[in-house]
């Protein structure tokens, strides 16, 4: 099958792009290269591959291809907060347009990137795809209505997918320090402490994101008459925790390190316990793998062997800082278009 990826320089990209090369498929690759090269150890080998804005998307992009796999967004709650308007620019218009234009070119599934975090304040009840959405920041909000749009251009030649992603972690050569286990494992590294500025009580969902690449390769090949236009939470109850049980684990994998929970932020409103059955009946033998102690042990043994220091730990690695940098440098203009050519990362 000819894939294409966008997004495929990024966190989750560099691990699903080598996967499926290795299941045979045929990928190319769609990136703008804004975190091309944030990386920490060896660069992975790239597809053949588009570097071009996801606003600059035409058909010509999208001939020859069978399916898209949609990774490239602005990635996480606190860079949408940055410039909202452009968060829905890109996350939304342009995946939107990404997604007509893949139908017009006879493209005939689209797996979309979602998140779990779409379900925002939810408690301690575990939550399934049909609960109700309330997303809490522009990030999310802008995966709702993505899923929404691409849903009503859904039919019989164009099947859209939909998978709601549990927060990631776990390592990946294009790195992100700004996701919860990463982040705590990289200060227990850093500093011997792991600190929790909210009270430590909210349920956050987690996957490794090599278990998230995985549900992308079964989602490919699944039969089209038992996923079309269907929404799955991505992820494995095992690994529902709370933000204080995460600290513990990060703790628990870098030797002398420990917990200190601070509450300085206060209870964030942001939890939520994801039940994970659907995805495990739709794609027969898929089984996510790695726990959250796993996934603390493997970022422990990275951050040490390729030297993880503060700096690329705070400018690197986070993707806000990253692009704030960027911005202030005059690299990327007030859009997060690129005003100078290579600059990806220092």
């Amino acid at each position: 099958m000819r894939v294409l990826v966008t997004g495929h320089r990024g966190y989750i990209g560099s691990i699903v792009t080598p996967l499926l090369r290795a299941a045979g498929h045929d990928v190319v690759g769609l990136d703008s290269g804004l975190f091309a090269l944030c990386l920490l150890g060896p660069a992975p080998e790239n597809p053949p591959e588009f570097d071009v804005d996801l606003r600059d998307v035409t058909e010509a992009h999208l001939q020859g291809i069978d399916a898209v796999i949609h990774l490239a967004a602005l990635s996480n709650d606190p860079l949408g907060s940055l410039a909202p308007q452009i968060t829905h620019d890109i996350n939304h218009h342009a995946s939107v347009r990404l997604a007509h234009l893949a139908k017009n070119a006879g493209v005939r599934r689209f797996l979309y990137a979602s998140t779990c975090s779409v379900y925002g304040s939810a408690g301690a009840d575990l939550v399934r795809e049909d609960a109700p959405l309330r997303p809490l920041t522009p990030y999310a909000e802008s995966k709702v209505r993505v899923e929404d749009d691409v849903a009503a251009i859904a039919d019989s030649g164009f099947s859209p997918v939909f998978l709601r992603n549990a927060t990631a972690f776990g390592f990946s050569p294009c790195l992100r320090a700004d996701i919860v286990l990463n982040n705590l494992v990289g200060r227990a590294v850093l500093t011997g402490k792991v600190r929790v500025l909210s009270d430590g009580t909210p349920w956050r969902p987690l996957v490794h994101v090599q278990d998230i690449a995985a549900a992308f390769t079964y989602a490919l090949t699944a039969p089209t008459d038992k996923i079309h236009c269907a929404a799955y939470n991505v992820g494995t109850e095992a690994n529902n925790m709370t933000v204080e049980q995460i600290a513990g684990a990060a703790a628990d994998a870098v030797p002398g390190s420990t917990v200190l929970v601070t509450g300085d932020t206060g209870p964030d409103p942001r939890s939520y316990r994801v039940d994970f059955s659907a995805i495990r009946s739709a794609f027969d033998g898929y089984d996510p793998q790695w726990s959250v102690a796993d996934g603390a042990a493997e970022l422990y043994e990275n951050y040490t062997r390729w030297g993880l220091t503060e700096y690329l730990f705070s400018e690197r690695f986070t993707r806000l800082n990253h692009l704030e940098k960027l911005l202030a440098a005059g690299v990327l203009d007030a859009s997060l278009r690129f005003q100078l050519i290579g600059a990806g990362c220092e």
